[in-house]
């Protein structure tokens, strides 16, 4: 059995090789830090090595020197007797006979001093190598923004564009039976055979269902206008103007089943852009009115009519209801028979008149903004497009009185009066500009010709001709 002091005495080595091996692992760990942080570790080894082994060498020369004293005593008294016999022969400087005055920048101690940079080693220069990026993040700052917006980006496109894909099949399956039973083609895409009916993808916003079959039109397009919630920047911008998905309806009527009129019941924001914009608007009824008190509808909304009688007869008690019941769905509800678009520019004032359509249009909000599912927003909106065939029947079989027949036409032709006559002095106005450019153009070529009877008698010709244009018109008249 071992003693007290054998056991402290084995403990003691324990805890002393225990420390040492802990030290040798903590002193690896940090040269293998310093090795891997350090670019040229393996120059370093390499010389080191070098080191060690040039004085290795050199220890063993001196060991062999002190081995054999004989022969370096011999050589050593060979070249004392030597000494004496030898005579050491200097040669002249070689540039001894250059003169001084005759070069200039020439020093004559400077060719005879050595050349210490040769016996010096060479040189090692570090290259100055970027920090790496773990340690250096604050010179990508901007990079990472970049990629973090480019990230966002793309991540909002499909997230936005599988949205507006969800609404509108939701929409396309709500009202796909609905439409099937009031029209004979439904999804039509203007081919002869349509291999694939349904709705048509204009964009990744815009959506296109074209129907047609139906008495009293020819067609009709639901158009589904979505936000751009693929793009980013739209949605950006959204949040300072604020916009709804909005379902445009057009209705192409046919000639014999609309009467002459136009009117437009919307939103007082929606108003004044028409004003603004629309051709037929602007022209035929660009006076705004409330529809508070003879219609009892919200006061947000308001109209613009041409003819009374047809505002207060297509405008009925089931109309107003259903514009009651779901006022935010309801935009904008425009009906006219002189339809051509928006309104042109004065650059590009057309030479005929406008193209113009019989149509019907409807321009319903899909509320999603307010919490609702898509389901839900779908089927507020449902009143509003059955509305739409509603309308359709109604206008077919509403006539005006002779009274207000009348007084459209009379409207129409005025229109139409007015149009030429502004046609025509654009017409004379460029009649006028072309024979200027002409006469220019003829002056331009006589000065040219160095035949100075030509010049004179065309001078001659165009004093006459102003002459006449100062003189007073006067009719010659009969006795």
């Amino acid at each position: 059995m071992s003693s007290p002091v054998d056991r402290s005495h084995w403990l003691t080595i324990f805890a002393l090789t225990l420390l040492f091996v802990s030290y040798n692992i903590a002193n690896a760990g940090i040269n293998h830090l310093d090795i891997e942080d350090n670019e040229f570790a393996e120059f370093e080894d390499f010389d080191v090595e070098d080191v060690v082994g040039g004085v290795a060498s050199d220890q063993k020369n001196m060991v062999h020197d002190h081995e054999e004293p004989s022969i370096a005593e011999q050589d050593k008294e060979g070249g004392i007797a030597d000494e004496d016999e030898a005579t050491v022969e200097t040669e002249d400087n070689e540039f001894e006979h250059v003169d001084e005055d005759e070069y200039e920048g020439y020093e004559k101690d400077s060719a005879s001093k050595p050349d210490l940079k040769l016996n010096e080693g060479p040189k090692i220069t570090f290259a100055q190598l970027p920090a790496h990026l773990r340690s250096n993040w604050e010179s990508y700052y901007l990079e990472l923004m970049i990629l973090a917006g480019l990230v966002l980006y793309f991540f909002n496109f499909f997230l936005g564009r599988s949205k507006n894909q969800r609404i509108a099949d939701t929409w396309y399956s709500a009202f796909k039976a609905p439409l099937l039973e009031k029209f004979a083609l439904v999804g039509d895409d203007g081919k002869l055979e349509n291999s694939q009916p349904g709705l048509m993808k204009e964009s990744e916003n815009v959506y296109l269902l074209w129907c047609s079959g139906r008495t009293g039109c020819e067609a009709v397009l639901f158009e589904l206008r979505l936000l751009k919630r693929q793009d980013l920047v739209a949605m950006v911008m959204n949040l300072f103007r604020p916009q709804q998905d909005q379902v445009h309806v057009k209705v192409f009527m046919n000639d014999s089943d609309m009467d002459t009129f136009v009117m437009c019941l919307a939103s007082k924001k929606t108003a004044n852009r028409f004003v603004r914009e629309m051709a037929d608007i602007s022209v035929y009824c660009p006076e705004k009115k409330s529809a508070v008190d003879k219609f009892g509808l919200p006061a947000n909304f308001v109209l613009m009519s041409e003819i009374g009688e047809a505002s207060s007869t297509l405008l009925d008690a089931r109309v107003c209801s259903l514009i009651n019941n779901v006022p935010e769905v309801i935009e904008s509800i425009h009906f006219s028979d002189q339809y051509s678009g928006p309104k042109q520019t004065e650059d590009t004032a057309p030479s005929k008149m406008p193209e113009v359509k019989k149509m019907l249009i409807f321009n319903f909000n899909l509320p999603l903004k307010n919490g609702k599912s898509i389901v839900e927003a779908v089927e507020m909106i449902r009143p509003a497009i059955m509305l739409t065939f509603y309308c359709i029947d109604r206008v077919k079989r509403f006539r005006l009185s002779k009274e207000f027949k009348t007084k459209a036409e009379k409207n129409r032709q005025k229109v139409e009066e007015a149009f030429l006559k502004s046609t025509h002095a654009a017409r004379a106005e460029a009649a006028a500009a072309r024979r200027e450019e002409k006469r220019r153009l003829e002056k331009e070529k006589i000065l040219q010709d160095d035949d100075p009877e030509k010049q004179r008698k065309w001078e001659e010709k165009e004093n006459k001709r102003l002459a006449k244009k100062r003189m007073p018109k006067m009719k010659a008249i009969k006795v």
